[in-house]
């Protein structure tokens, strides 16, 4: 288990889906969760940095798990989600300052990640905050962006939510570079 949390950790952070010390990584085991430690590196992760904790309560490892622990709990709680990933993608991150949804405008992105809402508009979202509404939206998506601070993406094996990510990602740059020159999609 611990490889594949650092296979995973280690391709956010070599593509720049994470900073050094940013983002965390979570997977099901029936009531428990496993989760990044708090301010850990993913492109570094060691055993210790792998918290084991409950999915409705704290036991004497919560403290160390990472602070959006809320937020994965709650999508394990509405969702049949088994792996989570936030990352914060900077292009992802920029459009999400600039429209209330990103929509992949090729069919691979439309495809593996779908249109992605963009919540907390008009809000301070703190490391944890909005967990139920991530957690509602994500019902219904296989990702989700918070403004101006990452994305939230599920699957059934971390490999499914990295998969997402990085379509969310390549689709925002495409949508990037379309606006940098002031072209309009074709259909």
């Amino acid at each position: 288990m611990l490889s594949k949390f650092q296979q995973v950790g280690r391709d956010l952070f070599t593509r720049g889906l994470v900073a050094s010390h940013t983002g965390n990584l979570s997977i099901r085991l029936r009531n428990r969760i496993i989760i990044t430690r708090r301010g850990c590196m993913l492109g570094a992760l060691e055993e210790h940095d792998l918290i084991e904790t409950g999915i409705e309560k704290n036991d004497r490892l919560t403290p160390l798990a990472s602070t959006e622990l809320a937020v994965h709990r709650a999508i394990y709680q509405a969702t049949p989600a088994q792996a989570i990933i936030h990352a914060h993608p900077p292009h992802a991150t920029a459009l999400s300052m600039a429209a209330t949804e990103i929509v992949p405008n090729c069919a691979e992105s439309l495809s593996t990640v779908g249109t992605v809402p963009v919540l907390g508009w008009k809000m301070t979202v703190k490391p944890g905050g909005l967990a139920e509404t991530i957690a509602e939206a994500l019902r219904e998506h296989r990702a989700v962006m918070v403004h101006g601070h990452g994305c939230f993406a599920v699957g059934q094996l971390l490999e499914d939510a990295f998969s997402c990510t990085t379509a969310l990602e390549e689709c925002s740059q495409v949508i990037y570079l379309l606006k940098s020159l002031q072209a309009q999609p074709t259909a």
